[in-house]
């Protein structure tokens, strides 16, 4: 019976990996409204409107994923992807690496970017800097 249990919840963990690994990236995102909130110091923890750090985020996804991800060195610079499949990815995919900043609508280099949570589900975006993000609130708020 533990074996059937445990190899339910292997094959339950590998689809939503592999899902999650498939997800098409979307050319432009979709307009987003967020405000500037921070983590707060007890807790680390980020929130939408949160800049994360650019090691935390996997690229082929666009997803915060409150960890370090994996490195992926291309032309000169660090990409990160969750999986061995976005690993591949990011070498071979343009779009994994190019994102349209929302306010300028600028392609930015997802390595250089000032990247910021949009949603409570940890979809972020890419902003040229941080004038461009609090450009992009100013005009939404």
């Amino acid at each position: 019976m533990k074996t059937i249990f445990r190899n339910t919840c292997i094959i339950l963990f590998s689809a939503t990996v592999l899902y999650a690994c498939n997800k098409e990236t979307p050319k432009s995102p979709e307009p987003v409204t967020v405000q500037k909130p921070q983590p707060t110091a007890s807790s680390g923890k980020f929130v939408k409107g949160s800049h994360v750090p650019t090691e935390t985020v996997c690229m082929v996804n666009n997803a915060y994923m409150g960890k370090k991800q994996i490195e992926v060195p291309h032309n000169g610079k660090t990409y990160y992807g969750c999986c061995e499949m976005c690993v591949k990815r990011i070498p071979t995919d343009k779009t994994a690496r190019e994102a349209i900043d929302p306010y300028s609508g600028k392609t930015v280099d997802k390595a250089d970017a000032y990247i910021v949570m949009i949603s409570d589900e940890g979809e972020v975006a890419y902003f040229e800097n941080e004038e461009s993000y609090n450009k992009f609130l100013a005009q939404n708020s």
